[in-house]
């Protein structure tokens, strides 16, 4: 059941920023990366990927789908924490130190456990609480 219920809260976490990707894009824009090409399609596109993310996740349908849309949201997770990294940076370097460590060294510890979390709520894997034979 905690499964279940963690499974639609991070669906609706990845709905809600896929959604602010694509209507509010300009706090996104200034968090990327200078290296990352074309910044304006970047966003809206990972918006989209968020919002299929989720769908696929709590679809009842298809466990195929869900998998995919968990494995999605796990590689999502791992290709944006450079610019989570790069945020980071950005606001350490301001003289009033941005949001603050308070803020980004929670946020640095949580991106694996949003990949993981993606991983186990779609039922791509059961670890650490795989039962041993």
């Amino acid at each position: 059941m905690i499964r279940k219920v963690l499974r639609w809260v991070l669906a609706a976490f990845y709905a809600l920023a896929g959604y602010l990707h694509l209507a509010r894009p300009a706090p996104f824009l200034t968090i990327m990366p200078d290296w990352v090409p074309a910044p304006e399609p970047v966003v809206f596109w990972t918006g989209i990927a968020e919002i299929l993310g989720a769908v696929a996740l709590v679809q009842w349908n298809s466990l195929r789908i869900r998998h995919a849309g968990a494995i999605g949201l796990a590689a999502y997770a791992v290709c944006v924490f450079p610019a989570n990294i790069h945020h980071f940076a950005l606001d350490m370097a301001r003289p009033d130190g941005g949001l603050g460590l308070e803020y980004h060294l929670p946020r640095m510890v949580a991106q694996p456990l949003f990949v993981w979390l993606a991983l186990w709520t779609g039922g791509v894997t059961d670890w650490p609480w795989r039962r041993r034979s």
